[in-house]
């Protein structure tokens, strides 16, 4: 029987393990910030929450209006400002928490005797409209190709050349098992121009580092084609993982007739081993054939790789290359299934642009967006954990009594996050005296 009988229990319970959740956060702050500075975070965390829009989500004067309410809505709006501008704490007492967070999931996973997998992917963070704002630099935009792409009945001519807007770069990393929740093990942003200005390269290698360090081979890192390179093979040769990257077709390997690139070395070899696997991008089983072999790279003739190709049916081959030993079928079809888990990835970048509404702030300070950004990661990391299986009887109801749809489509998610946050808007504005507590004024 569900736990939860009414709605005024549920708002309250689901405001406490938010407090449980961000209490190590609040802890933290609290000998940093004023006292009235750490109830502000709490009280954001929550008003994020509850203000759900894509354009204005993060807009101080409006999370001000929902924090204080419409008649205090410039008290809440400067009381947030003072949170965010305050030189005595920084982003990295989130990044921190986050990463305790990662080592207590991998820790989980290896006590449940399973091989944890830490993903890695880029995006950007598009500000077509701002000009002024501190740390903007030009991001290839990812928008712009579905906007010009041609659509039956209305024809528009497909451009030649990419198009960049002012933006941020965007790199994230999560640690997730072969099955159930991911979890939010760092986020990182930065910019190529002004006084902020970073590379990439000495980025991404410091966390790699630091993940190395953690970890070891323990976990099984996987890369998109973005790390499909000589270079970034040397990398994670030197930091000593086990990783998984989509290699490029254009890019040459070694087998024993030199060097080709990966489709050509396919050619004339028939698949080993056939399976119906899911296609999550497009809702369907799809027929696919594999084949693994031991190849070189030629910057690296000395250390040993398996490229794992899975050929699924009418659509083009996916190259797999790795370092882990392929002896066996199942070894092989191991690659595949965890490469598969990469999309949880590509589904929190969308999920962060289009519900929580990150690329939607208008601070004009580098250090202060960051710390709004690392407030957003910290409350897309709550979310995911109310979809752990310890919070299954508060995730039910808030589906069934709160967002209830019907289709079997919706039945089969495994992460409806878009519907949780969803019921938890309508909870809390249905029942608003569950939360005054929280943060309530200190005077």
């Amino acid at each position: 029987m569900n736990e939860y009988t009414t709605g005024e229990g549920a708002a309250q319970a689901l405001g406490e393990r938010l407090v449980r959740y961000v209490q190590p956060v609040l802890e933290q702050l609290d000998m940093l910030l004023d006292k009235r500075l750490v109830r502000t975070v709490l009280g954001l965390l929550q008003v994020m929450l509850l203000l759900r829009h894509n354009r204005y989500g993060l807009l101080l004067s409006e999370l001000g209006g929902y924090l204080l309410g419409p008649t205090h809505a410039p008290a809440g709006t400067k009381r947030i400002s003072n949170l965010l501008r305050s030189p005595k704490w920084s982003h990295r007492v989130v990044d921190d928490f986050l990463w305790r967070q990662a080592n207590q999931h991998v820790e989980t996973l290896q006590a449940q005797g399973h091989r944890a997998l830490v993903v890695w992917d880029e995006s950007v963070i598009e500000k077509p409209e701002s000009l002024a704002s501190e740390g903007l630099c030009a991001v290839r935009s990812t928008k712009s190709p579905r906007y010009t792409r041609i659509k039956r009945g209305f024809y528009n001519p497909p451009l030649e050349r990419p198009v960049f807007v002012p933006g941020f770069y965007w790199l994230a990393v999560m640690v997730m098992g072969v099955a159930g929740t991911p979890t939010l093990a760092a986020m990182r942003w930065w910019t190529r121009r002004g006084a902020h200005a970073q590379e990439r390269t000495p980025l991404c290698e410091a966390l790699l580092a630091q993940c190395a360090h953690a970890w070891g081979k323990q976990v099984l890192h996987l890369f998109d084609r973005g790390y499909a390179s000589g270079p970034w093979l040397q990398r994670f040769v030197t930091a000593d993982i086990a990783f998984i990257v989509r290699w490029r077709n254009s890019y040459k390997l070694q087998d024993e007739k030199g060097q080709r690139k990966p489709g050509d070395m396919c050619r004339g070899r028939r698949s080993v081993a056939h399976r119906n696997l899911w296609d999550a991008r497009r809702g369907c089983e799809r027929r696919t054939g594999l084949l693994y072999f031991p190849v070189r790279h030629p910057q690296l003739p000395d250390v040993p790789f398996w490229l794992v190709v899975a050929r699924p049916k009418d659509r083009l081959a996916w190259h797999f290359l790795t370092n882990q030993p392929i002896t066996s079928q199942e070894e092989a079809w191991a690659v595949i299934y965890a490469y598969r888990r990469r999309w949880q990835i590509e589904t929190a970048f969308r999920y962060l642009k289009s519900e929580l509404a990150i690329e939607s702030p208008r601070l004009w300070s580098w250090h202060n967006r960051l710390k709004l950004f690392s407030l957003v990661a910290l409350l897309y990391a709550f979310l995911l954990s109310l979809l752990a299986p310890a919070h299954e009887p508060l995730k039910h109801y808030l589906l069934h009594d709160w967002c209830h749809r019907t289709g079997e489509r919706l039945r089969r998610v495994t992460l409806p996050l878009y519907r949780l946050r969803s019921a938890i808007v309508r909870l809390w504005l249905a029942y608003p005296t569950a939360l005054i507590p929280l943060w309530q004024n200190s005077g």
